[in-house]
Formats: structure tokens, C-alpha cells, sequence
């Protein structure tokens, strides 16, 4: 039987009998493994009013207020959960997933320890964990956390990614580049890998090995703004300035206003003694300084410049 066919015969079991608190558990779990996470929501909170000591419904609750990114409800409901039951450890981990989103670092630190704290072989936790002690600039212990969470399973590719970032900042470039070559291994087409070995080759000053990954990186994700970029900087750099604009027209064709593109095609047509367009580039940059890295006032004063 199929999972909607099943969807299918529980409604018509709840249509018959209301009270069917079993059909209706086993309807709302199915239809939030389905994708239908505010019809599940609307069955689990029919069935907490009855049930308002059951740690198993307020742990599906707070899933199903995590899936629809309601995250301050998802936290009440996994904390009931634990509340009713100390020891349910998966509404522990998921409680520290949402501290993480409402960016409470330190209550997420403390769910996924407790959770090691009872299975020291828990490879997602130490991952969780890494990223908490990542996002708090807390780098040696978010190295050591990612370190175990590979010894436990060498194949998390995000580990292996997030381990190449964490050997960048310690200046490892040699070791942060196998890393994502280890990415690729395992996802031969996850384009911030190929972007960030671009970028270490760029700092060796391996210019042709630094240009062909981040055309890898534009041809497996086009929208990547910062990849055209860098690809446009390092033909400046070398002089093709005519290749870097080439490169900057293609990136607004391909991801639509940008004030750091337009300003860096201001300056490419600057070079070019193309007054004209480095005018409405300037005013472009302006006009999108949203997405513009420098102050649109200094943009402002250089275009009064040449009005």
C-alpha cells in the first residue's frame, strides 16, 4: 500500500470514529514523513489536548513546528518532551538543532553534550556540537569535535568540509585542500568545495589551477555571485581586463543585480576608459546597495567625480 493510499484509509477510519487517538498518531507522523507538516500539526495538537503527558507527541510537535521553521513553538514542544521524560535524547538533540537556529549557542552546546554524555558514539552530536563551538569562534574546540566526528564516520562529507575551513583558519592550506578534495570524493558536485580549493590555490598563486575550479564552480552552481568575483579580480589582476568584464556581464546576466558586481565592472570599464559605463555602472552599484560591500557614499563621491 501506498503512503497516501494509507493517509487515505486513516482519514476514513477518523471520519468514522473522531476518538481514534492511534489512527490519528499514526495519520499525523505519516503525513509529516509526506511533506503534509500542517495537517500533521493540526492532528498532533488535537491529540496533546487529551494526552498532555505523552513525551512522544510533543517530541512529532516540535518536529513538525522545526519543518515549518516555527522555532520558538518547536522549542517549547521539545522541552516539554524532555520535561515529561529526562531521557528522551532525541528530543534533547533536536532541542539543540533549534537553540541553534535562535542562535542560543551555549544551551546547544549543553543538549548535544548531554546526549554524548550518553552515547559517546554519536557521530551527528559531535558534528552538532563542532558547529555550535564554530559559529561561537570557538575554533580548537570546534577542531577537536569535527576530528571525532570523523573518526566516527569518515564519510560525513560536511565534516570533512567544515574540517577544511577549520584548517584554513590554522593555516594548514595543504591539509584544508585534501579536505575538499575529500568533499568531492564524496559529492564529486558540491561547488564550495571546488570554490574553496579556487581560493586556496589563488593564495599559492596558482593562477591557472585557481581559474579552472572556479569555472567548475560556476558550472555546477551559476548564482554563485562570489565565484564571478574572484574569477573577475584575478583577470583584472592579470591585466585581461576585457575577460574580467566579459566575466561581470555574465554574472549580472546570470544572477541578477548586484551592487559588488556592478562596482566591480565600474572600475573594469574605468580601466578601459570607458566613461560612459563606468558611469551607469557606479549608478547601478548605488542603486543595489543592498548587495554592496562598500559605502554607496564613497560609490556617491567617486561618481560626482566624473558627472
Amino acid at each position: 500500500m501506498s503512503a497516501i493510499d494509507k493517509i487515505e484509509e486513516l482519514q476514513n477510519l477518523l471520519r468514522e470514529d473522531p476518538k481514534n487517538f492511534q489512527a490519528r498518531r499514526q495519520l499525523a507522523v505519516l503525513l509529516m514523513d509526506n511533506g503534509f507538516t500542517q495537517e500533521a500539526l493540526k492532528n498532533l495538537l488535537y491529540i496533546s489536548k487529551t494526552f498532555p503527558d505523552d513525551s512522544g507527541i510533543w517530541y512529532n510537535l516540535g518536529i513538525a513546528y522545526e519543518k515549518l521553521k516555527q522555532y520558538p513553538k518547536a522549542q517549547e514542544a521539545y522541552e516539554k518532551s524532555i520535561e515529561i521524560d529526562p531521557d528522551e535524547l532525541d528530543a534533547v538533540y533536536n532541542l539543540g538543532l533549534v537553540y541553534s537556529e535562535l542562535q542560543n549557542y551555549d544551551n546547544a552546546i549543553k543538549c548535544f553534550e548531554k546526549v554524548i554524555e550518553s552515547d559517546n558514539n554519536d557521530s551527528n552530536s559531535y558534528f552538532s556540537l563542532a558547529l555550535a563551538y564554530f559559529k561561537t569562534n570557538q575554533y580548537a574546540k570546534a577542531f577537536e569535535n569535527f576530528k571525532k566526528t570523523l573518526e566516527l564516520n569518515d564519510e560525513d562529507l560536511y565534516a570533512h568540509f567544515y574540517m577544511g575551513n577549520m584548517l584554513k583558519i590554522f593555516d594548514d592550506l595543504d591539509g584544508a585542500e585534501d579536505e575538499f578534495y575529500k568533499v568531492l570524493e564524496l559529492s564529486p558536485d558540491y561547488s564550495w568545495a571546488y570554490f574553496n580549493i579556487a581560493s586556496i590555490e589563488y593564495e599559492k598563486g596558482n593562477i591557472e589551477e585557481a581559474i579552472e575550479n572556479l569555472n567548475s564552480t560556476i558550472s555546477l552552481n551559476p548564482a554563485d555571485a562570489e565565484a564571478y568575483k574572484i574569477l573577475a579580480k584575478i583577470y583584472a589582476k592579470e591585466n585581461d581586463n576585457d575577460e574580467a568584464l566579459n566575466i561581470i556581464e555574465q554574472a549580472l546576466e546570470t544572477c541578477g543585480n548586484n551592487g559588488d558586481l556592478y562596482y566591480i565592472g565600474a572600475k573594469l570599464c574605468e580601466r578601459l576608459n570607458d566613461t560612459e559605463n563606468y558611469k551607469q555602472y557606479l549608478q547601478n552599484a548605488i542603486n543595489n546597495k543592498q548587495t554592496l560591500s562598500i559605502d554607496s557614499q564613497k560609490v556617491k563621491t567617486e561618481l560626482n567625480k566624473v558627472q
